[in-house]
């Protein structure tokens, strides 16, 4: 998953409001979005290589998002796939301050990343980078592939049209919400980060829906959570960035007993 864009809160109908976008390389395998038959509460796509998730909720409301951090002169081998950590997260229901107090212990195991884990009421965001976590507060966040609302123009672009839309409209219309996630502009070279990668690829990765010739955007999903705990998900899913089908669930949160 390499952005994801919400809104908490502060909203006449929903609490919360998500837009992501999954990027990866073409060639690996992935189930869409779906409820799990060996964990039938989490909703969620699935890495078929290794068995874990980018993005999931539960039928109790528990959230859990993942994003690679970029940095390639940090990279090692012989970890544990990042996926596991969404995974035993929506699969356990843990208390979420507890389960990233072991994430924090556990961090030098995984490769660099960033979690967005809770429940649709309360978000937390954690960083390996500073292995540290916080609350997220109300309103418009974006997340890449470096920090929580680091300023690289995707982010920026994606965070403030986000914002714009829902203060806009008290319903809103999810195909707004994906012409948003299909955005191919590129950034400027001059407003690039440097992440290690070099200027060109730079510059393939700088739109948020990503086309290049073996990785790019695999999938989109929109979640909008009212007020009244009704869920509604909706996943893009493409083929090296064309448009193959939508896959849509709908369900009315649980108490967890």
């Amino acid at each position: 998953m390499c952005i994801i864009s919400f809104h908490l809160k502060n909203h006449p109908v929903y609490k919360l409001i998500l837009i992501a976008n999954r990027d990866e390389a073409y060639a690996r395998p992935a189930e869409p979005l779906h409820w799990w038959e060996d964990a039938p509460h989490i909703l969620g796509g699935r890495d078929v290589t290794a068995g874990g998730t980018w993005l999931g909720i539960t039928e109790h409301g528990y959230l859990a998002a993942l994003t690679n951090y970029r940095n390639p002169n940090e990279f090692k081998s012989n970890t544990y796939s990042r996926g596991d950590i969404t995974r035993n997260f929506l699969e356990n229901e843990p208390a979420v301050t507890e389960y990233l107090t072991r994430l924090q212990a556990e961090h030098q195991h995984y490769n660099g990343f960033n979690f967005i884990a809770g429940t649709v009421d309360d978000l937390y965001y954690y960083s390996q980078q500073k292995n540290s976590s916080m609350l997220i507060p109300a309103g418009t966040h974006s997340l890449s592939n470096a920090s929580l609302n680091t300023p690289w123009p995707k982010v920026v672009k994606a965070r403030t049209k986000l914002q714009k839309y829902v203060q806009q409209t008290s319903f809103l219309d999810k195909e707004v919400l994906f012409r948003q996630l299909q955005d191919e502009e590129k950034a400027s070279k001059e407003n690039l980060p440097d992440t290690g990668v070099g200027i060109e690829l730079e510059e393939h990765l700088s739109p948020i829906f990503i086309r290049t010739a073996q990785y790019g955007t695999r999938s989109s999903t929109v979640l909008l959570v009212t007020h009244d705990n009704e869920v509604d998900m909706t996943e893009r899913t493409f083929a090296a960035g064309a448009f193959q089908y939508d896959t849509h669930h709908s369900f009315t949160i649980q108490s967890k007993q």
